[in-house]
């Protein structure tokens, strides 16, 4: 009797949730109409509309929004390799327009852009309340135009403009070279879609016939993170068992665990990874499960901190919602949200 009741009950404050909500989007409707109607100049019904939708949004996190058709497209592109921009990373720190990481090789990188910089202005217009796909779109151009960027950064007692001349950002996910017989060095720029198989090519350039080296730098620094898939099969590279990184988040589908595989080749030789500020995300996921499981030394300084996980959710008309739907955690349950990575061994760089 009692667990019919409160069985009962349930359903009763579900639907009523529903309830609360359809009149909540009714008011929402009658708002529309009564703007469309009457506002003093014809509207853009659309614009107002996305307007609306990216005020929603707003109120969750900086890493929460709306992609139109365009921006979808081009954020595809991304992860597939290349794109006409800057090239750095950018999110939302303390309601400030921050920049996560320069990628090596790119216009921002050559002109002196550095991890935590705060733009402040974007070709004169402030920053301020400007959102993540605002300050993208702005920030990003055609091949060989300029953009002008105030940024205001520790050390500085005024903010400077940093003029930067667009390109294509091609990203070399990989670079590696030997430092000395037997001492392979590799940099992973960005996790992207071909960054395991990159990374695996050249693990084998530089372990050769013999199949094995001495030891091993990974380089980590700058990168701002990416792909998940790809920092679970990077770090699967260095370890044959155990917990990689888990997600918690309030839907089932959301929580998950992703293991080391047992492989017929075991990569067992020392390593050093080094971090910065500009370490975000996956190369957060990558530093924090091997110095988990003591596979690795981490060298450097703390990472920057974004422990989150974005879903993107393709719609109908070709659009796109980017929604924050979980946390990732190490091996041993640690949070990087807003913590990072602190190395086993501090030097600056």
């Amino acid at each position: 009797m009692v667990a019919a009741f409160l069985g009962w009950g349930r359903i009763h404050r579900v639907g009523a949730d529903i309830d609360s909500t359809y009149e909540k989007l009714k008011v929402l409707a009658d708002v529309l109409a009564i703007v469309e109607k009457n506002y003093v100049e014809p509207v853009n019904v659309g614009k107002v509309i996305q307007g609306a939708i990216n005020g929603m949004l707003e109120t969750l996190d900086p890493h929460s929004n709306f992609m139109p058709q365009e921006m979808f497209k081009e954020m595809q592109t991304e992860t597939r390799g290349s794109f006409e921009g800057l090239g750095f990373e950018i999110t939302i720190r303390d309601k400030v327009l921050t920049v996560v990481a320069p990628i090596e090789d790119t216009p921002a990188f050559r002109a002196g852009i550095q991890s935590g910089d705060q733009i402040l202005r974007i070709e004169g217009k402030s920053t301020r309340d400007m959102n993540l796909l605002d300050a993208v779109k702005r920030l990003r151009g055609p091949r060989g135009t300029q953009v002008t960027i105030t940024i205001m950064r520790s050390g500085f007692t005024e903010p400077q403009d940093f003029t930067v001349t667009r390109d294509v950002i091609p990203i070399r996910s990989v670079r590696s070279r030997l430092l000395e017989e037997g001492y392979g060095y590799i940099k992973i720029n960005q996790f992207i879609e071909k960054t395991h198989p990159d990374l695996k090519k050249a693990l084998e350039q530089l372990e050769g016939k013999e199949g094995k080296l001495k030891g091993l730098v990974l380089d980590l620094r700058n990168d701002p993170g990416g792909l998940l898939e790809q920092a679970v099969k990077v770090t699967d590279e260095f370890l044959d068992s155990g917990l990689i990184v888990y997600t918690e988040g309030r839907v089932e589908g959301q929580k998950m665990k992703f293991y080391a595989q047992k492989k017929e080749r075991e990569r067992d030789y020392p390593m050093i990874v080094l971090v910065n500020a500009g370490s975000a995300s996956a190369s957060e996921i990558v530093a924090g499960a091997l110095q988990d499981h003591g596979r690795a030394v981490i060298l450097g300084t703390p990472t920057f901190g974004k422990g989150s996980v974005q879903t993107i959710i393709p719609l109908e008309d070709g659009s796109a919602l980017r929604l924050t739907t979980a946390r990732y955690f190490t091996p041993k349950g640690r949070s990087i949200q807003a913590l990072g990575i602190t190395p086993d061994i501090i030097v600056a760089d």
